[in-house]
């Protein structure tokens, strides 16, 4: 066995080797990773079973649990933080199993060959900084519509006007049509410029007010008093607002996908 104050490993152990190792990880809180051929269980709001094959389970030191086939970032199987380990070995085969009380549910994983086992005690207290392209941004303000301002209902984006697409379309609380171009960086005289030209052509179709509103981190030097003068909004968003939303959105559909297994 390899051991130091930050990883203890073993490579090809047997099963009694495993699960001394594993126990001092789950009593440790250490972050452990089981390399091996395994099967997976899960019960909880459904049931899923997941045939052998070899696999990478990661148990972090929040009771989060893990599976990753060896292609795919994503996990198969996966539960949240706080769930509480068992390990032995039953009839041959090294068993961990993994509980969580809210909601009830369990993660049985049965490895019959370990190819290795790690216990970390790995440090993090860096800070994790998020960032979104104006792609991401648009996505972020259909998701979460007052990211803009509060009663904004988005109607459609990249909306095709003659002098070229508006980002989003869409209205306000006091139902006035509101056209936003989005810019990832600071935003400057051209964007300003840009948005104007959308503004008559959209005048020209519909009967209601219509205000225009540019998005973006900041704005450069000048161009608020360009966008007083062309009757001009703007709003500040900061990109990571808008990763942070897309994150969450990724996570949700994650954890309601492996909640109806």
């Amino acid at each position: 066995m390899h051991q130091n104050n930050k990883l203890a490993m073993l490579k090809e152990p047997t099963l009694a080797e495993a699960v001394i190792l594993i126990e001092r990880a789950f009593a440790q809180r250490r972050t452990l990773l089981v390399a091996g051929n395994c099967h997976v269980y899960y019960d909880g709001r459904a049931s899923s079973t997941l045939e052998k094959g070899e696999r990478l389970l990661i148990v972090k030191s929040d009771g989060s649990l893990l599976i990753h086939r060896p292609t795919g970032y994503e996990p198969v199987n996966w539960q949240p933080a706080g769930g509480v380990f068992h390990v032995e070995v039953k009839d041959n085969k090294l068993e961990i199993q993994g509980i969580r009380s809210k909601p009830r549910e369990s993660v049985k994983v049965t490895f019959d060959e370990v190819l290795m086992v790690s216990a970390l005690n790995l440090l993090d207290a860096g800070e994790f900084l998020l960032h979104a392209s104006e792609d991401d941004m648009h996505r972020a303000i259909l998701l979460k519509p007052s990211l803009l301002e509060e009663g904004f209902k988005p109607i459609s984006w990249e909306k095709h006007i003659e002098p070229g697409f508006v980002d989003i379309y869409g209205e306000d609380k006091d139902g006035r049509l509101v056209i936003v171009e989005v810019k990832r960086r600071a935003a400057s005289k051209d964007a300003a410029l840009q948005l104007s030209k959308y503004i008559a052509p959209i005048k020209a179709k519909v009967n209601r007010p219509v205000r225009a509103v540019l998005v973006a981190p900041s704005l450069a030097k000048d161009v608020q008093r360009l966008l007083s003068t062309l009757g001009l909004e703007f709003k500040a968003l900061d990109p990571k607002d808008c990763a942070s939303v897309l994150k969450k959105s990724e996570t949700s559909k994650l954890e309601s996908f492996f909640g109806s297994e």
